[in-house]
């Protein structure tokens, strides 16, 4: 391939949003600041596409220079200044300019990477309303970031934590802690605007799992931070992931139960899911004002919350193991119910012998979905139910069984246990 159709073809990957067909194009030798005849460059056009996963892979590769190094300031200010414009206009409003169409557009969500942005289509142009995200991954490469500030208001635009915009304004504030990031994301705690302070969760609860402990010295404080501030908040939305981002530290808090207790009986159902988390703890015992909280739990109106209350119990040997175990076989048998997946998950898993399980196991059978086949099949293998072979034969009907799925590989167990070996 010589370099023309090298850059040829990194423009059509940087058109299709193919990112990983455009790092590697970019490692292969094709250039992505190569001056078109349109006077663009590919980087250029993946920066007005608002794919930050596509500007990325075009901005870095193992053999390029660092962008900030190799690309002149012009070239740097005009790949900034076309991402602030397209931010500041909206991507539907820019396309509109652009081609002087009236007709609707259509949108669709589309993952970039590890996330998620919206996909704008009209009169046949496309791009993706991440400018946001690319702003911010073009300001750290180039060393000119944002204000802390500005990094909030661009992640609560699109107030949704799998948003392109959102991701990137989190990972950005993360790196700069020396500049007081933790102290601006904290102060938000007393925003009028829920968004606002949804981000403040988001963004501590990921403190844990993406840095090192050594780097960051405040992960105790984040907990007596948050266990404060699930005393005061209100609104439903937030106080839920206040809650889960708690219930999700590697020390379990004080308080923790106490405030579990105090929610148990809140009015909205993402708060009472949260609530079970509260009341266990992987190296305690339940006590007994949790195990009695979490039996009110298991007669929710709220299928998720009957099934993770339930379970805990179960794993807790509570007495009522009989009455919990009716529990999830309720939701499997209700093919209405939004936790029937893993309530049959749970169930298969389960010590659960009666003859009314091993009826839902055998009726999962003739369900179209091939994963709740597979979950019915495997839950009769654990069983040693005579019609296990049969059983995985059912799912094979709907494609093959990944070889690495435990479930999969429970049929051959069976066969061990209960066919005799082979002669010779």
């Amino acid at each position: 391939m010589d370099l023309d159709e090298a850059v040829r073809a990194l423009c059509a990957a940087v058109a299709a949003y193919d990112f990983a067909a455009a790092g590697a194009l970019v490692e292969g030798g094709a250039d992505p600041d190569r001056i078109l005849p349109d006077g663009t460059t590919p980087l250029l056009r993946a920066v007005e596409g608002g794919s930050p996963a596509t500007v990325s892979a075009l901005l870095w590769s193992r053999d390029l220079p660092d962008p900030a190094l190799r690309l002149p300031r012009a070239e740097r200010e005009r790949l900034l200044a076309t991402a602030r414009h397209w931010y500041a206009t909206g991507a539907e409003a820019e396309l509109r300019r652009l081609t002087g169409a009236t007709g609707p557009a259509r949108t669709r969500t589309a993952e970039d990477e590890w996330c998620e942005v919206e996909e704008v289509t009209l009169d046949g142009r496309t791009v993706r309303a991440g400018h946001g995200a690319v702003l911010t991954t073009l300001e750290s490469a180039f060393g000119v970031p944002a204000p802390l500030a500005e990094l909030v208001a661009r992640a609560v635009r699109h107030p949704d934590p799998c948003h392109v915009d959102w991701a990137a304004s989190r990972f950005a504030l993360g790196e700069r802690l020396t500049e007081g990031s933790r102290e601006t994301v904290t102060a938000l705690r007393h925003h009028p605007s829920p968004d606002h302070r949804r981000f403040a969760v988001d963004w501590l609860r990921t403190r844990q799992f993406l840095v090192d402990p050594d780097a960051y010295p405040h992960l105790g404080d984040d907990r007596a931070f948050l266990a404060a501030w699930a005393d005061a908040e209100t609104d439903p939305a937030v106080l839920a992931e206040v809650l889960a981002a708690l219930t999700e530290h590697t020390v379990e808090h004080p308080r923790l139960e106490a405030v579990g207790l105090r929610y148990a009986d809140h009015p909205d159902p993402r708060v009472r899911r949260e609530v079970t988390g509260c009341l266990c703890w992987h190296d305690r015992l339940l006590t007994p004002q949790g195990a009695e909280a979490l039996h009110a739990l298991a007669r929710d109106p709220d299928d998720e919350v009957r099934l993770d209350a339930a379970g805990i119990l179960l794993r807790a040997g509570d007495a009522d193991a009989d009455e919990l175990r009716g529990v999830i076989r309720d939701l499997v048998r209700d093919p209405g119910s939004p936790v029937r997946g893993g309530a049959a998950e749970a169930l298969a898993d389960s010590d659960d012998r009666t003859a009314d399980a091993t009826a839902l196991l055998l009726a999962l059978l003739d369900e179209d979905d091939r994963l709740i086949r597979l979950v019915g099949a495997y839950g009769l293998a654990l069983r040693d139910h005579p019609r296990t072979p049969e059983a995985y034969a059912r799912v094979e009907e709907l494609g093959p069984i990944h070889q690495h799925d435990h479930r999969g590989l429970a049929l051959g167990h069976w066969r061990q246990r209960n066919e005799p070996p082979a002669d010779g």
